[in-house]
């Protein structure tokens, strides 16, 4: 994979029965920070709670060696997950406790006409903050 690649994923909510989802453009060089921050905007949470990315070589989040996290910021997405099929999971509200698949669908090239990080498109409006989780979301929609 170049340095010019980009990775297009798929992020889906876990434990919402009609699926939230986005495709996201972004650059396979993005650290998981800044992906964190991408997801957030188009997820469409606020960015309120603690976050964590687990994935086949070991979680990443804010560092934190007592709990195991490595430093997200220093680690690319195409470090944990460079290829098509490649799979990894983004926590949000470790109350709340909603988690994200995030799918590498392929590796594209850059186009030089286009600004990443994007997305491309996605299906339904994301659950509100502190809503309490997949169970909360689930009782607040039968209403």
């Amino acid at each position: 994979m170049s340095a010019d690649s980009v990775l297009q994923i798929k992020v889906t909510l876990d434990g919402i029965r009609a699926p939230v989802w986005r495709r996201l453009q972004v650059p396979a060089d993005f650290t998981l920070d800044r992906l964190h921050r991408v997801i957030q905007d188009a997820m469409g949470w606020e960015n309120c709670h603690m976050h964590l990315f687990e994935t086949p070589v070991g979680d990443y989040g804010r560092r934190d060696s007592g709990l195991g996290h490595r430093d997200e910021r220093r680690v690319p997405l195409s470090a944990v997950a460079p290829s098509a099929g490649d799979r990894i999971s983004y926590a949000y509200d470790f109350g709340d406790d909603w988690v994200h698949h995030i799918e590498v669908e392929k590796a594209l090239p850059r186009d030089p006409g286009v600004t990443y990080p994007r997305c491309v498109t996605g299906r339904r409006a994301c659950p509100p903050e502190d809503c309490g989780g997949p169970w909360g979301y689930s009782n607040l929609a039968a209403q």
